[in-house]
């Protein structure tokens, strides 16, 4: 397992573990501008303002600089384990994340602003008024406590804030709370909504270290500082149209005009502001993108086909000890199934990647997607197996027993056969569920086909083409196997075939 798991990280996503020189940080491209994301105009490549501070830290400290995928919501708790030296992307600075990390001094500050439609006349413009009304944000921000004090029916989105403010265009909420940065980005641009600016609180942004690593913690410090004597970190914010009063203030900048043009923001714009007709966008923009889709699928398929072998051996083996095994043995097996079935995937693989550490046990990303995904699914694969070997007539059974074949030449010549037989179906349809569950393994660092589409949706604004085209990606993946599954139920099944009907 540890063999195919440095395979798909060398060959699919780059070093799995980075070298002593590697500034090792940790973000969540799905975010959007202007933080992390892929360049819309070469999605190749993973841009923002946090990623060129990243740069400069790294050159800094003697390194460079290798980003990490984490969900924005778990980037802490991905730290404590180890994933990666620091988080970097737009972290807080809050009581109580200071209680699971160590913050570094302040790079960034931006006032939390208010978004509503133009048309609404009763749209909430106050703190106050946001009692009862339907806001958007982000979970685990600033802005969702703000919102939460303030009596607000809060709505958290974990897709990406492009969906925040569609949301908000297509009236399924009244505002949207969230920092500047983000508004200018994604509401700033909508001719239907605006900005309201009030006293709605003031958000600084940290590098999060962990709480064990002060020497760390020192570095960071130390090369902010220096950034920040050098000059280096004013002109940054500048070219992304994020320079505002709060940031001149914590700087020590008394000059809050910017003073040099948003080059990045208006490159954004350019790309993002108006949609290609879709089919410009088949014959142009989608070719570009298949590398990165095919490097999400090949993960995909690995993981999924690992997770089934895994899921196939323990459900042949959970099937016979349930079915031929001493109670014991079988009350074991119906309890491992229950347990595994009737409890949520992303529990489970959420207790294997960060619970299993804290009883010294760590696996790599892959593998621990692997086993999560191939233990949920071996209990399916068990009751699809028991459900074969049930169907066989006892009568067989027994005419087998009559003519002296043992328990083990009677499960492989008279029931195995037709056990398979019925046992195919099923299991071909939870190899495709498997494939779109494979989904949940982004939780753990891994950014396969549909972390993959949700990044690229979210950086290009381009939700429903990039759907269709990896969903098509899905299906490819899924059809050959289905082909394969009827090819094998013929072959198990020929023996039922008539005399005349073969002639």
């Amino acid at each position: 397992m540890r063999a195919a798991a440095l395979l798909v990280a060398v060959l699919l996503a780059g070093p799995a573990v980075a070298d002593e020189e590697s500034f090792r940080w940790g973000a969540d491209a799905q975010g959007g501008a202007p933080y992390v994301f892929q360049d819309p105009m070469d999605p190749n490549h993973l841009i923002g303002f946090e990623v060129d501070l990243a740069d400069l830290l790294a050159k800094k400290l003697g390194q460079k600089a290798h980003p990490v995928h984490g969900p924005w919501d778990k980037l802490l708790e991905l730290l404590a384990r180890g994933d990666f030296d620091v988080a970097l992307n737009g972290i807080e600075v809050a009581v109580e994340k200071k209680r699971v990390v160590a913050l570094s001094r302040p790079y960034f500050a931006a006032a939390l602003v208010l978004t509503v439609r133009k048309a609404d006349a009763a749209a909430p413009r106050a703190l106050e008024a946001l009692e009862g009304r339907k806001v958007g944000t982000l979970p685990g921000s600033m802005a969702e406590r703000i919102a939460t004090r303030a009596g607000a029916e809060v709505h958290t989105y974990e897709g990406g804030q492009d969906e925040i403010y569609d949301d908000l265009k297509l009236g399924r909420t009244d505002a949207v709370l969230l920092d500047e940065p983000v508004a200018r980005y994604y509401g700033d641009i909508e001719d239907a909504l605006e900005t309201v600016r009030g006293d709605f609180g003031v958000v600084q942004y940290a590098v999060a270290v962990r709480l064990d690593d002060a020497a760390r913690l020192a570095e960071v410090n130390a090369a902010l500082d220096a950034l920040e004597k050098e000059g280096a970190l004013r002109p940054l914010y500048e070219k992304w149209g994020l320079w505002s009063p709060e940031t001149a203030a914590l700087l020590g900048e008394k000059d809050p005009a910017p003073r040099a043009p948003a080059i990045e923001y208006e490159r954004w714009r350019a790309a993002v502001g108006k949609l290609p007709p879709f089919t410009e966008r088949l014959t142009r923009r989608y070719p570009g993108l298949l590398p990165l889709f095919l490097k999400g699928a090949g993960l995909t398929l690995l993981v999924s086909l690992c997770a089934m072998a895994l899921a196939v051996v323990l459900g042949v083996g959970l099937a016979m000890g349930r079915r031929y095994g001493p109670r014991a043995l079988s009350f074991l097996c119906v309890a491992y199934i229950e347990f595994f079935r009737g409890t949520p995937l992303l529990i489970q693989l959420t207790m294997i990647y960060f619970g299993l550490p804290e009883l010294g046990l760590k696996l790599d990303p892959f593998l621990a997607g692997v086993v999560a995904l191939g233990l949920n699914y071996a209990a399916a694969e068990a009751e699809n197996y028991r459900a074969g070997l049930e169907s066989v007539p006892r009568g067989q059974v027994e005419a087998a027993q009559v003519l002296g074949l043992s328990t083990l030449q009677t499960l492989r010549h008279v029931v195995g056969p037709q056990a398979v037989r019925i046992s195919i179906p099923p299991m071909t349809n939870d190899f495709i569920a498997l494939l779109k569950d494979s989904s949940l393994v982004s939780v753990v660092t891994l950014t396969e086909l549909t972390k993959t589409y949700t990044n690229l949706a979210n950086s290009t604004r381009d939700h429903l083409g990039l759907g269709l085209l990896v969903a098509s990606c899905y299906l490819l993946l899924g059809l050959p196997f289905a082909r394969l599954a009827r090819a094998a139920e013929r072959y198990f099944g020929k023996h039922l075939t008539r005399p005349e009907a073969q002639a």
